[in-house]
């Protein structure tokens, strides 16, 4: 067959990428075309931080017409983070600034929710992790603080929806994002309308979403005329497309998707939604072929980075100086909400090993040291959760992603979790979202015959337990771990 060519631009909360994967009928290769820092900016209106939405379009504009110079291409597809949106009035014209997550607007926001709908029921009709800056609280924020915003929005859209409609102008909600709002009818196919009202938005602001391998239009610019370019949504959450280009080979596997976050879990035809899964606090979020990835956000390699832009190393250097540090020395509670966006990750970091009698990391290494033994930790923690809502025990953890090359906490995580680890691929989001977008090109029937070239054509390196985590270190864990989920007894 000739070859076939499909763009999967996907952007990460902290960098964005663009990606040409050519299928030549008997493996995809990928080709990075353009990387970009994720750009955001202090909003001088409202002091929120927000995401720079004209430099990120600029950016994937910018390497759509690099990717065309490599080749011609049949269709592009975007993915991207997931629970931030934009809002466009009748207009289309945006309402207000692209506020991110990371954003303190939404502290203490949860509980205003709980007082109109029980978070049992949110939990029960959603099936989705209670984390503070959900859609769900962003928008309840927005309508109290500024309520003119929601009455002039009459159109919702996640940040990739947004991107979809600058490049063709349809207007789009795709599902696998839609499930991450918290406003989402778990089993319903469709949003849930009192979780909409809460939010303050009106049901017409809404569109029932597009399954993924939706053909959304076909798009000239930036790639000219004659050509016939298809947009297509992939799973438009970054999450939901790295699952889908795992290739699992058991059915007692689990999965970390490691990058800037961790999301840790495993995939299920069913979602999982009893009160220990809500004690557990795990989301249950749409993937393609309407699979459930039933995971938890953990906080991942954000903090690292954090620390090597403070002390001006770079992410390799880091990590070497971190292997070289003492283990198990100094621990923190990776989710505790003060790790979002502190002023300074390091004295963050200080401060909660001084408030909880450890000492104090004192260099770079030591520093680093703390976050990915943390990390480790709570990978252990994570994986018996999964043991007890699976009903047996894990047989192998898949690491993908960027921070699958990280091989100190590839092997932390095998020592932590005393079960083999298997590390690749890396370009995970970029691999799932291409191949959702051949197999709606047709060259592949299903998302099991791409995950079987997935498997024959990406190695991957296996990490055997070494060394059990000392028990003093996990019982010193354990004394600061999170707290059961909101509505859950304790």
């Amino acid at each position: 067959m000739s070859a076939v060519r499909a763009v999967a631009v996907d952007l990460g909360a902290s960098s964005g990428r663009i990606v040409v994967a050519q299928y030549d009928g008997g493996s995809l290769s990928l080709q990075e075309v353009h990387r970009f820092p994720t750009p955001m900016f202090q909003d001088t209106d409202t002091g929120y931080t927000c995401w720079d939405l004209e430099l990120i379009e600029s950016q994937v504009v910018h390497g759509l017409k690099l990717a065309k110079v490599l080749a011609p291409v049949q269709s592009v597809g975007i993915d991207a983070w997931g629970v931030d949106y934009v809002l466009l009035d009748r207009d289309r014209r945006r309402v207000g600034p692209a506020i991110s997550y990371r954003d303190h607007r939404t502290d203490g926001v949860m509980d205003e929710v709980f007082g109109r709908i029980p978070a049992e029921q949110i939990y029960r009709r959603t099936g989705i992790q209670f984390l503070p800056f959900n859609t769900l609280y962003q928008l309840a924020q927005t309508t109290r603080v500024h309520p003119d915003w929601m009455e002039r929005a009459r159109h919702f859209l996640m940040l990739p929806d947004y991107l979809n409609y600058r490049l063709c102008g349809v207007l789009s909600n795709e599902y696998s994002n839609a499930t991450t709002t918290q406003m989402f009818g778990l089993g319903s196919d469709n949003w849930d309308s009192d979780l909409l009202a809460a939010g303050g938005l009106a049901r017409a602001e809404l569109l029932s979403p597009v399954d993924p391998g939706t053909v959304l239009a076909e798009i000239g610019q930036p790639f000219g005329t004659g050509q016939h370019v298809q947009l297509i949504a992939p799973a438009t959450h970054d999450t939901a497309s790295a699952i889908a280009a795992i290739p699992f080979q058991g059915e007692h596997e689990a999965f970390i998707s490691s990058g800037t976050w961790s999301l840790m879990g495993f995939e299920s035809a069913t979602p999982c939604t009893d009160a220990l899964a809500q004690g557990f606090n795990f989301s249950n979020e749409g993937g393609v072929e309407h699979r459930y990835g039933v995971l938890k956000n953990i906080v991942g390699l954000w903090q690292v980075q954090q620390i090597a832009k403070e002390v001006g190393l770079g992410h390799i250097e880091l990590v070497a100086a971190a292997n070289r540090a003492p283990a198990w020395v100094s621990l923190i509670d990776p989710s505790d909400h003060r790790f979002l966006a502190p002023p300074s990750m390091s004295a963050a970091i200080r401060a909660f090993c001084r408030e909880t009698g450890q000492p104090e990391p004192g260099d770079p290494g030591t520093l680093a040291r703390c976050v990915f033994d943390s990390l480790a930790l709570n990978y252990q923690a994570v994986k018996r959760e999964i043991e007890i809502l699976r009903g047996h025990p894990l047989s192998l953890i898949r690491i993908v992603g960027g921070g699958s090359q990280n091989r100190l906490l590839n092997q932390l995580c095998a020592d932590a979790c005393q079960v083999p680890v298997q590390a690749g691929p890396v370009e995970t989001s970029a691999i799932g979202n291409a191949y959702v977008q051949l197999i709606a090109l047709g060259v592949f029937r299903s998302l099991g015959e791409a995950r079987e070239l997935i498997h024959r054509s990406y190695p991957v390196e296996t990490y055997l337990p070494e060394r059990p985590v000392p028990a003093e270190a996990c019982r010193r864990f354990q004394s600061f771990a999170p707290t059961p989920a909101p509505g859950v007894a304790q």
